[in-house]
């Protein structure tokens, strides 16, 4: 089984707002490449004036074949001189470094000029491991220092909860911390995902905790 086939493109009209799927990347079995919108955008374009990806205006229409390779011009370039620092950060297997499809999963495909990510639907494997980044910090105000690199997390699931099925509470101790990113979450409803393991890796703060990525592991 692979890591993952599928990745949600997500977007948000700003920082702390809602994020929505407004369409999906997928792997065919035959290792093509496909990307849908969701129904839901026409809706988005009227609400929060959501507008289409750049090279895929028509919201009703199925894109094949270089899709990857075109959303792939948001990643960083293979060739620069910190890029095996690059990978580390984001648990990316060096072996798969050329293939696009691949690293917008494992990198999510951020950039700061625009609010697309792009978020895999990750399988519990053996080996599973890649970052993530809490979500509803703008919400939970942490004070500087709550969290410090290398504190290993704990998660409940949360079924009932209204904006996600699939939502997932992260704590520290008895604190609440935040909530696994949208779509990052499903695994942990997975067979055998009690034992994934959540630690810090990295975190952006200044009066508060503005941002924190955490690596999911067995």
């Amino acid at each position: 089984m692979t890591e993952f086939d599928k990745i949600y493109v997500t977007w948000r009209k700003g920082s702390g707002t809602r994020r929505h799927i407004i369409g999906v990347l997928q792997k065919t079995t035959d290792g093509k490449n496909i990307f849908n919108y969701d129904p839901s955008v026409e809706e988005l374009q009227t609400k929060e004036g959501f507008t289409p990806y750049t090279e895929f205006q028509d919201i009703n229409k199925q894109y094949n074949g270089n899709v990857a390779e075109i959303f792939g011009q948001r990643l960083t370039k293979t060739d620069r001189p910190d890029i095996q620092s690059f990978f580390k950060f984001w648990e990316v297997d060096e072996t798969k470094a050329q293939d696009k499809f691949y690293l917008l999963g494992k990198t999510q495909g951020l950039i700061p000029t625009d609010n697309f990510e792009f978020l895999a639907e990750y399988h519990l494997t053996s080996d599973i491991h890649f970052l993530t980044e809490l979500a509803s910090l703008s919400q939970l105000q942490l004070p500087k220092g709550t969290l410090q690199i290398n504190d290993e997390l704990h998660f409940e699931k949360e079924p009932t909860n209204s904006n996600d099925p699939f939502a997932v509470k992260v704590f520290k101790g008895d604190k609440e911390v935040g909530y696994i990113k949208k779509i990052h979450s499903k695994v942990f409803y997975e067979s055998g995902a009690d034992r994934l393991k959540l630690t810090v890796k990295a975190i952006d703060q200044n009066g508060v905790i503005r941002r924190v990525f955490i690596k999911v592991s067995l």
